[in-house]
């Protein structure tokens, strides 16, 4: 039985605190220091560095982890990574349920395919040069593991989870000692490559003149953008916020229970499946929402019950608390191990992969390039959250379709990502034919993500 006063009862609720005190922290920090101000550092990638040095001050004069304390409830970095698994999921069910009417039209179809090859080539590419380089290293130094770099788009293109499922498969099944640290460590730099690369290209954009200094920052809001037709009132029975968050988590059990089910079909793939827990969300919740508007269109239900804006509010909620989560959560002491490699493997990710979104989106987005450059850019080298919190310092009202091609693109990316999957755990036994295969693949995904140019030089 515990007692209230207990930490295991207050431990996450001071994590939460502390981080969303460093975001308060941060915003103020940000609003008066010039050198922040021109920088365009988004606060929770700030709030999360914050206590990234408050919690390395600690361990130097402790020698103890600051999150893993009683007064973090004995745990915090899980609690930490827990909580940056789930808000990135809450973040884009929230972000399903705002109106979508006229968006899926033939050309935004076309753009959400095309930004789903985009983020498949773009895990290929890292892949393969990733692969490359450790396959020279084993050669150059003896004991080292081959495969090592197939952890690149895991780390850099999904985050930190993904890189930790495959580091510890790599461990566990193919004896890669440290493997795990190691995913980590790659995913630890990918997000600092999506946050100062995405830092010097706004600053960039600021030079040019493309976005005023202060791009973030919201006008006035008129009555209609708060509160849309026929909604139920602000308050009521039941608040209206109570409202979004009850559907939010609705559809996220619905998504857990969904993905109980996936897995007790495919246990080998148990691990797959939960890694992909935003994708089934935004599976649920647009099939929640089809409900709502199924009843709303045959009278049973007469009222709006979904409000944009305090949907967009909430998920930018869960996008601020998972930055700054994530980011809480890095020990930078992984470092030390394999650092020679991890750098060069950080600096190939980086430039490979600013270099081909860039190239893409010039290309094949050219009505809204530096919207989804950010967007894809942030979550190919981060988080899917990076992404949007890049792309909110120049489309901080989601005008643009970058924020939905993030949102539809997981379908055709699915779909085409999976073999990666399985080529991944292939890679340690059979490394080069693996190569091969990803290369071939690399290449086939370009002709389909450029078909429309290659079919028009044809022509």
């Amino acid at each position: 039985m515990e007692n209230f006063w207990d930490y295991s009862v207050w431990g996450f609720f001071n994590i939460i605190a502390i981080l969303l005190a460093s975001l308060l922290v941060a915003n103020m920090m940000k609003r008066s220091i010039p050198l922040l101000q021109t920088s365009l550092i988004p606060t929770s990638v700030l709030g999360g560095g914050l206590l990234i040095v408050i919690a390395g001050i600690y361990k130097v004069f402790t020698g103890n982890i600051m999150f893993d304390t009683h007064f973090f409830g004995g745990n915090g970095t899980a609690t930490l990574e827990m909580i940056t698994y789930h808000c990135l999921a809450l973040g884009f069910i929230a972000a399903t349920f705002k109106s979508s009417e006229g968006k899926l039209t033939k050309k935004r179809t076309v753009e959400i395919f095309n930004t789903g090859v985009t983020t498949v080539s773009t895990y290929l590419l890292q892949a393969v040069l990733g692969f490359g380089i450790t396959i020279v290293a084993a050669i150059v130094m003896d004991g080292f593991f081959q495969a090592a770099g197939v952890l690149l788009p895991f780390g850099y293109g999904q985050g930190t989870g993904q890189a930790l499922n495959y580091g510890g498969i790599y461990e566990n099944d193919f004896g890669f000692e440290g493997g795990k640290v190691f995913g980590l460590t790659i995913a630890a730099l990918g997000f600092l490559s999506a946050s100062f690369g995405g830092v010097i290209h706004l600053n960039l954009l600021r030079r040019r003149g493309v976005i005023g200094q202060s791009a973030s920052e919201e006008g006035a809001l008129t009555s209609e953008q708060i509160q849309g037709e026929n909604e139920v009132p602000m308050q009521e029975s039941m608040d209206k916020l109570t409202i979004q968050v009850a559907l939010i988590m609705v559809a996220y059990m619905l998504a857990y229970l969904l993905m109980n089910i996936l897995g007790s079909i495919l246990p080998g793939m148990k691990s797959v499946i939960f890694g992909f827990n935003f994708l089934l969300g935004v599976l649920t919740a647009t099939l929640t929402k089809a409900v709502i508007n199924t009843l709303h269109r045959r009278n049973i239900i007469h009222r709006q019950y979904i409000n944009d804006f305090l949907m967009t509010r909430a998920s930018n909620f869960f996008y601020d608390v998972m930055v700054v989560a994530g980011i809480a959560a890095i020990r930078l002491s992984a470092l030390e191990h394999y650092w020679g490699i991890i750098l060069i493997l950080g600096i190939t990710g980086l430039v490979s992969t600013y270099a081909y979104v860039r190239f893409v989106c010039v290309k094949l987005f050219p009505e809204y390039k530096e919207e989804q450059f950010l967007a894809m850019y942030g979550m190919l080298t981060g988080t899917a959250s990076t992404g949007v919190i890049l792309l909110r310092e120049i489309d901080g009202e989601f005008e643009t379709p970058a924020a939905d091609n993030m949102v539809y693109q997981n379908f055709p990316a699915i779909v085409f990502g999976f073999p990666l999957m399985l080529l991944a755990t292939m890679a340690p036994v059979k490394p080069y034919l693996t190569l091969g295969i990803l290369t071939l693949f690399f290449i086939v995904m370009n002709v389909i993500l450029f078909r429309s140019l290659i079919f028009k030089k044809r022509k």
